[in-house]
C-alpha cells in the first residue's frame, strides 16, 4: 500500500485505508455527497464521494477498512482524495498496525524519562501524588501511554499524550532553573498532570474521538476532579497546596475563550500555560511541514496560525 504521506497531487491511487469518519453533506446546488476522512499510521486525508449512489460505491461505515480508488487533488492548501470506487475490505486484507498513528518515540523510553522526572520532585505530598497515578495505577498508566494528546491539530497519535506531557515538563524544568521565583516542585507536578483528563475526554484508538464526558466537561475539569479525588487518598495533604496545583490545571489554557475556567494567577500557572502552548504550536508546525511533500517554500494560509506559512529555505 502507499501511505497517505507519500501521496502527491495528481496521483491516482487504489488501496485500503481506515475510514475514520463518514458524513453526508449537500453541495450548494443541493446535490448529496459524502465527506470521508481516511487514516493510516502516517496521518489523515480528506476524501469526497461526489456520487454516493453510483455504481462502484459500496456500503460501508465509519471505522471500517475500505478499499478506495480515486484521484489526489489539492483544495485550500491540503491534499484531498476524489473517490471514484469504494468497497469494504475483509479481514485478512489489511494489517491494523498500518493504520494507527504511533509516536516515533519508544513508550518504554518515554516512561523511563517520566519516572525520572517524578524522582526530581522533592515535596513529599506532590511526589506521592505523582507516584500513585503514574506508577501504582496500572490501569491509568496503560490508558495514558496509549492515548493521543488531541483529536487533531497536534500529537494526535498513540503515545502522543505521553510525548506532549514530557515535552511540557522539560520546558517547565528549564523555566524553573532560569527563573528562581518559580516553585519547581509545583510546576513540574502541574506539568506532568495538566492533561491527565484527556484519558477520559478522548476515546482510545482507532476512534480517538470525544466521549460524552469529554463533550460535557472537557479535559481540564475532568483532570481537576481526578487530582482532587486522588489527593483525598493522601493523608494530611495541605489544602493550600492542593488549591495551587488545581489552579495550575484549571488555568493551563491561559484564556477563558480557550477553555480555561480560570486565567493564570500564579507564576507557575503562567509558566505552565506558556510551556503547553509552546509545545502544542511547535508540534503542530512540525506535523504541517512533515505532511507537505511539495517543493514549494510557501504553503499557503493556515487558519490555526492565521498566517501564510513558509518552510525555512536551504542555505
Amino acid at each position: 500500500m502507499r501511505f497517505l504521506n507519500e501521496l502527491h497531487e495528481g496521483d491516482r491511487i487504489s488501496g485500503i485505508y481506515l475510514c475514520k469518519q463518514k458524513q453526508p453533506a449537500v453541495t450548494k446546488n443541493g446535490k448529496p455527497y459524502e465527506n470521508i476522512i481516511l487514516q493510516d499510521k502516517t496521518g489523515m486525508m480528506d476524501g469526497k464521494i461526489w456520487d454516493p449512489n453510483s455504481l462502484g460505491i459500496d456500503d460501508f461505515d465509519a471505522l471500517d477498512y475500505i478499499e478506495v480508488m480515486g484521484d489526489v487533488t489539492s483544495f485550500a492548501g491540503a491534499m484531498q482524495l476524489n473517490i471514484k470506487r469504494v468497497r469494504k475490505a475483509g479481514e485478512g486484507e489489511y494489517n491494523p498496525a498500518d493504520y494507527l498513528p504511533v509516536s516515533e518515540n519508544s513508550t518504554d523510553d518515554m516512561y523511563t524519562q517520566l519516572v525520572a522526572m517524578i524522582g526530581t520532585v522533592k515535596n513529599t505530598y506532590l511526589n506521592t501524588l505523582l507516584k500513585k497515578l503514574f506508577i501504582e495505577d496500572k490501569e491509568f498508566l496503560k490508558s495514558f501511554e496509549e492515548h493521543s494528546a488531541a483529536k487533531t491539530v497536534h500529537h494526535g497519535f498513540i503515545g502522543g499524550l505521553m510525548e506532549h506531557t514530557l515535552s511540557v515538563a522539560r520546558l517547565c524544568d528549564y523555566m524553573a532553573s532560569a527563573y528562581p521565583v518559580i516553585k519547581r516542585d509545583l510546576l513540574i507536578t502541574a506539568a506532568l498532570l495538566h492533561d491527565v483528563g484527556k484519558t477520559r475526554e478522548l476515546s482510545s484508538f482507532p476512534l480517538n474521538d470525544y466521549t460524552d464526558e469529554g463533550q460535557l466537561l472537557g479535559h481540564i475539569i475532568i483532570g481537576a476532579q481526578m487530582i482532587h479525588d486522588l489527593i483525598k487518598e493522601i493523608p494530611d495533604f495541605p489544602l493550600d497546596l492542593e488549591n495551587q496545583l488545581v489552579h495550575c490545571i484549571l488555568a493551563h489554557h491561559g484564556e477563558l475563550e480557550y477553555g480555561s475556567p480560570k486565567k493564570p494567577a500564579m507564576v507557575e500557572a503562567v509558566a505552565l500555560n506558556l510551556a503547553d502552548n509552546t509545545d502544542a504550536r511547535m508540534e503542530t508546525l512540525t506535523e504541517i511541514f512533515a505532511a507537505d511533500k511539495s517543493k514549494k517554500e510557501w504553503l499557503g494560509f493556515n487558519r490555526i496560525f492565521e498566517s501564510n506559512l513558509r518552510k525555512t529555505g536551504e542555505w
